[in-house]
């Protein structure tokens, strides 16, 4: 009787996934269709990602994260990739090691970046897990610089924003350093380590002829030798809002607007 209800179970599974799927191939049928008949293939003409230029100065300049000194920054290869690379200083006995990647072009996407990083820093990984967190903003608006009395500004709140992040946090450690690593790939709305992720969200906002901006972060918190992974989740979880709120209050906050 178990392995029938089991079977039955799969099965509804699969049709539910199936549905899924027709939803969005026609979804985005519906909006290349226009275009195809038009002329105008959405995929011949790719929307540019708004604000890019800011957002790739992170290269040069690194992110601003309130509470937080930078004791060092630089841009640095990673994979024939222009990364950020940051040693920060707060509320910690060590500094802690921030890596920022932004897009190269509009047409970049998010791809083998962690892989590029296991394979630069040649570290040993273990405890992988995922940590999920939220993250609330208020993105200023232009009404919102203008009228500066109270009650406007409560009238400015439209305006806040709560983006989800998913990340994967794990132990990596070399023969000189253990790590607790925070990894995700960031972007206005929230955030998620795995490139499909990003990928689906952008899709959605290709059929209103808008791009979705996107950096990829990674965080290396120093840890005692082969160290308990999880006593640095408190730690990691807040810097991790830290740095998506910045972003978002920051290099993404043009893009935000445009979408």
């Amino acid at each position: 009787m178990k392995s029938v209800s089991l079977l039955k179970s799969i099965q509804r599974f699969q049709v539910a996934r199936a549905i899924a799927v027709v939803l969005l191939l026609v979804m985005v049928g519906i909006g290349a269709v226009p275009g195809y008949l038009s002329g105008q293939w959405s995929w011949s003409q790719l929307p540019k990602i708004p604000h890019l230029s800011q957002i790739r100065k992170l290269q040069r300049t690194g992110l601003e994260i309130p509470g937080w000194k930078t004791l060092e920054q630089k841009a640095i290869a990673i994979g024939g990739h222009q990364w950020s690379y940051q040693q920060i200083q707060g509320d910690y006995p060590k500094p802690i090691q921030l890596l920022i990647l932004p897009p190269g072009d509009s047409k970049a996407q998010p791809q083998v970046e962690w892989v590029d990083i296991d394979g630069s820093l040649q570290w040993q990984t273990d405890s992988y897990t995922r940590l999920k967190f939220d993250v609330e903003t208020s993105v200023p608006t232009e009404r919102a610089a203008l009228e500066k009395t109270e009650i406007n500004q409560k009238q400015t709140n439209d305006s806040d924003r709560i983006a989800e992040v998913e990340a994967r946090f794990f132990r990596a450690w070399t023969q000189q350093q253990t790590f607790a690593v925070l990894q995700w790939y960031a972007w206005p709305e929230g955030g998620n380590p795995a490139p499909s992720s990003w990928f689906w969200v952008d899709q959605l906002a290709q059929l209103h002829r808008r791009r979705v901006p996107w950096v990829a972060v990674c965080l290396q918190i120093p840890i005692e030798p082969l160290g308990d992974v999880k006593a640095s989740r408190p730690l990691a979880e807040s810097l991790g809002k830290m740095v998506q709120a910045a972003l978002i209050t920051g290099p993404f906050a043009g893009a935000s607007r445009a979408l």
